[in-house]
């Protein structure tokens, strides 16, 4: 499996080769041939998970790689035990790690593991922005911080066996596309965004410079299929339809290439996409949008990602359904591996 805990998306080499040696009682991982760590493994009410050996040079980035591995391999696996002589304070201060009841004992609980936002997001989090609240357009709401350029997620998607990763849009890089695939009937009929590249050139640059909502291009194997528009729904449109709080995010949605639809790649942008929403500010407590209510299939794609419907309402253009993903619920049912 391709993955390296220890090295950022950005960094050279960008990644390196996670691989295991394994059976029912064992798992021995290496990272770019080197030995990371050496378990034994009993079944239990959790998976029993006995510490045999240990890479002094990165201990933390062993015991997250053995996390991410024993957790990814199984998506029912809820929580791991760890039976350790002694822990790591990194592990316990970032939440990997947390006591269990009986000494010597520590439990990494999948709810807990995939709300880590390091190796996901493109740069680390030293803390959240502060919040300072502020009112534009008669709307009062949190300042927001200063929106990234680049890479901002990446995770291999052992189902499909492809990095799934978000970026921010370039207008330079981009419009040609972004104006192709507004033009196709298909996403015509229901973004209604059909025009010229003048035309998309200016709709970006507005929300280029618009502070409540991002523009992102999503890649599979770093092949641009999709455009997102993430936004802070406390200043949109459609605050007024519902009870928003100032960290939902809401997101648009485009598939672009027909080679990248289907319920399988949907199962792994989607839930890409409320992954790094999730993980980019933990003060996110739902993740909101609002399809046209006859697009009955994304709709469905959404149950399947744990959405609900709240209900239907109207826009001035169009009837939609207020489809609602709760922080909570997500990380409750994680199955992303």
């Amino acid at each position: 499996m391709p993955f390296d805990a220890a090295s950022q998306p950005l960094s050279a080499p960008r990644w390196r080769t996670l691989s295991a040696d394994e059976g029912e009682s064992w798992l021995s991982l290496t990272l770019a041939g080197r030995p990371l760590i050496q378990l034994r493994l009993a079944q239990g009410a959790a998976l029993e998970v006995y510490l045999e050996s240990l890479c002094p040079e990165r201990p933390y980035q062993a015991l997250w790689a053995a996390c991410y591995w024993l957790l990814a391999r199984d998506v029912a696996r809820q929580r791991l035990a760890w039976h350790l002589p002694e822990v790591l304070s990194e592990a316990l201060v970032s939440g990997l790690l947390v006591p269990g009841e009986q000494a010597g004992v520590y439990l990494c609980e999948r709810t807990l593991f995939w709300q880590l936002p390091q190796p996901w997001l493109g740069e680390s989090i030293a803390g959240v922005y502060p919040q300072q609240m502020q009112i534009s357009n008669g709307k009062r709401h949190p300042r927001r911080a200063p929106k990234p350029r680049g890479e901002v997620y990446r995770r291999f998607d052992a189902r499909l066996g492809s990095w799934v990763s978000l970026r921010t849009l370039e207008i330079d890089q981009d419009l040609e596309r972004f104006n192709r695939w507004q033009n196709t009937p298909r996403v015509d009929k229901f973004w209604q965004e059909g025009g010229t590249l003048q035309q998309h050139h200016e709709y970006l640059a507005k929300l280029q410079a618009d502070p409540h909502t991002l523009t992102l291009i999503g890649c599979f194997d770093d092949e641009p299929f999709a455009y997102f528009e993430a936004y802070w729904a406390k200043e949109d449109r459609i605050a007024p339809f519902y009870a928003a709080d100032d960290y939902d995010r809401g997101i648009h949605m485009l598939v672009g290439e027909e080679a990248h639809r289907g319920p399988l790649k949907v199962a792994s942008w989607l839930s890409a996409l409320v992954h790094y929403l999730f993980l980019d500010d933990p003060r996110t407590q739902r993740v909101v949008a609002e399809p046209r209510a006859d697009n009955g299939k994304m709709i469905g794609y959404m149950h399947d990602q744990c959405f609900h419907c709240e209900k239907e309402f109207d826009f001035p253009h169009k009837r939609a359904a207020l489809m609602i993903l709760g922080r909570e619920r997500f990380f409750d049912r994680c199955t992303l591996v």
